[in-house]
C-alpha cells in the first residue's frame, strides 16, 4: 500500500537578492537569506512528496530553498489540525512520516510568458515530485485559438463578447507515477483580486491608481476586469481537467485560485454539484407539462455530472470534523481559503471505483497575518499564504 502527500505552497515572490521584481521591490542579501531560511523551514515541516509552488520568478532560488531544507533534515512538525480534530480512528492515529531528502526529486518550472525586465517581472510556477515525472511537464499560458466568451441579450441576439488570448500566469501540468498509477497534477495561480486598470498610451500610470483623485467607478471596473479574467482562466483550467477525466485519468489540482471555496471561480474548476434527483425536472425537449426525466435518465445525468466533478480536500476533511477553522489568507482581518487541493472521484471515499482516499489534511497557517492584528505583526520573510497538504493512501 502506497501513501503520499501532496501540497500547495504560494511562496510570495521568490527571487534572488538585489533584483527589482516589481517597481521599487527587491530583497537585500539579508532579507533574501531570511526568506530563504523561512521557506526551507516551512518546506521541511510540511515534508510533502508532491508540492506545487506559486510565485516563482526563477528556479535557482527555489533549488536553494530545497537544498536548505535537505541540509536541515529536521523531523517534520505535525501541523495543527485544521478543524477541531477528525473523528475517524485512522486520522486520530495519524503520524507524520520521517523527512526524506529531495536530492533525487524532479523539479519542473514554468516561466511566465509576460515576464519582463527589472521592475516588471512576472512570476511562474513549479512542481517538485519525489516520484519524478512520467512524461515531459507541460506549461499552458498562450491560448491558440483564443477563448471567445459570447454574450446574448435576454431576448436573444448578440450582446458582445469577451476574449482571452493568454493566461495571467501559466498552468503547469505534470504526470506523476505513484503506487503503480499515473496521476495528472495541475498547478495553477489564477488572476488576483487586485483591480486590473488600463494605462492610457503615453501615461506613466493608470488614472485609477491615483488615490488622491479617487475614481470609485473606475476602480470597480478594474475589479470587474479581474473577476472576468479569473473566471475565464478557471474555465481554461476546467477544460484541461476534463480532457484528462475523459481519459479516466486520476486528477489532482493544486494552487492559489484567488477565490474561496464556494466561489464562482472554484465552482467552475470543480464542476457542478449534481441534484439528488433529476426526476422532478422537466425534460429539455418537453412538449407537454408532465414530461419529466425518467428514473433511468436521472441516474444517467447524475453519473455524467459526478464523473467529471472534483472534490475539495479541505471539505472532505471538514465533513468529519467538529468545526471549520481552515484559512490560508488574511486581508483586512478577513480570513479566507484561496489555496486549495481538488481531487477527482478517483480519491473520493464514497466512490466504489476509487484508487485511493485522503487519510488526513494539514494546514500550515500560524504565520498568517496582514497587519490587522497587533499581536501578529507583518513578517516579510514569510509567505502571505498558508499552505495546505493532503495525505493520500492508495488502494
Amino acid at each position: 500500500m502506497t501513501s503520499f502527500t501532496v501540497a500547495t505552497f504560494n511562496v510570495q515572490n521568490l527571487i534572488g537578492p538585489e533584483q527589482d521584481y516589481y517597481r521599487f521591490e527587491r530583497y537585500s542579501p539579508e532579507e533574501f537569506a531570511s526568506k530563504r531560511a523561512w521557506l526551507a523551514g516551512q518546506l521541511g515541516r510540511m515534508n510533502p512528496d508532491i508540492v506545487g509552488f506559486q510565485e516563482i520568478f526563477e528556479p535557482d532560488p527555489l533549488r536553494q530553498v530545497i537544498a536548505d531544507a535537505d541540509e536541515r533534515a529536521a523531523p517534520p512538525i505535525l501541523a495543527r489540525p485544521s478543524a477541531g480534530g477528525p473523528s475517524s480512528d485512522a486520522s486520530r492515529a495519524f503520524c507524520p512520516p520521517a523527512y526524506r531528502p529531495y536530492g533525487e526529486a524532479a523539479l519542473a518550472f514554468a516561466p511566465n510568458l509576460a515576464d519582463g525586465g527589472p521592475g516588471e517581472r512576472r512570476p511562474g510556477l513549479a512542481v517538485l515530485s519525489r516520484f519524478g515525472f512520467a512524461e515531459e511537464p507541460q506549461a499552458i499560458q498562450f491560448l491558440d485559438p483564443p477563448v471567445d466568451i459570447a454574450f446574448h441579450h435576454l431576448g436573444g441576439g448578440d450582446a458582445g463578447s469577451y476574449q482571452i488570448k493568454r493566461l495571467a500566469r501559466p498552468v503547469l501540468k505534470v504526470r506523476i507515477p505513484v503506487g503503480g498509477r499515473i496521476i495528472t497534477v495541475f498547478n495553477a495561480h489564477l488572476k488576483s483580486r487586485l483591480g486590473e486598470f488600463v494605462r492610457p498610451h503615453g501615461a506613466h500610470f493608470s488614472p485609477e491608481i491615483d488615490l488622491l483623485t479617487y475614481d470609485a467607478a473606475g476602480r470597480a471596473m478594474g475589479a470587474l476586469r479581474s473577476a472576468m479574467r479569473r473566471a475565464a482562466e478557471a474555465w481554461v483550467l476546467r477544460k484541461l481537467i476534463l480532457d484528462e477525466l475523459d481519459r479516466d485519468r486520476p486528477v489532482i489540482v493544486l494552487g492559489d485560485f484567488n477565490d474561496s471555496a464556494g466561489s464562482v471561480t472554484q465552482d467552475i474548476i470543480a464542476g457542478e454539484r449534481p441534484y439528488p434527483d433529476y426526476g422532478w425536472l422537466r425534460r429539455h425537449d418537453a412538449t407537454q407539462a408532465d414530461a419529466f426525466y425518467t428514473g433511468e435518465e436521472a441516474a444517467q445525468i447524475r453519473e455524467q455530472v459526478e464523473r467529471v466533478r472534483l472534490h475539495s480536500a479541505e471539505r472532505l476533511f471538514l465533513r468529519r470534523a467538529l468545526r471549520d477553522t481552515v484559512y490560508t489568507t488574511s486581508y483586512g482581518g478577513v480570513l479566507e481559503s484561496f489555496d486549495a487541493i481538488l481531487l477527482s472521484r478517483h480519491f473520493h471515499p464514497d466512490w466504489p471505483g476509487r484508487i485511493g482516499e485522503m487519510a488526513h489534511f494539514s494546514v500550515f497557517n500560524d504565520h498568517i497575518t496582514d497587519g490587522s492584528f497587533p499581536e501578529a505583526p507583518w513578517r516579510s520573510a514569510a509567505s502571505d499564504h498558508g499552505q495546505v497538504m493532503a495525505h493520500i493512501t492508495m488502494r
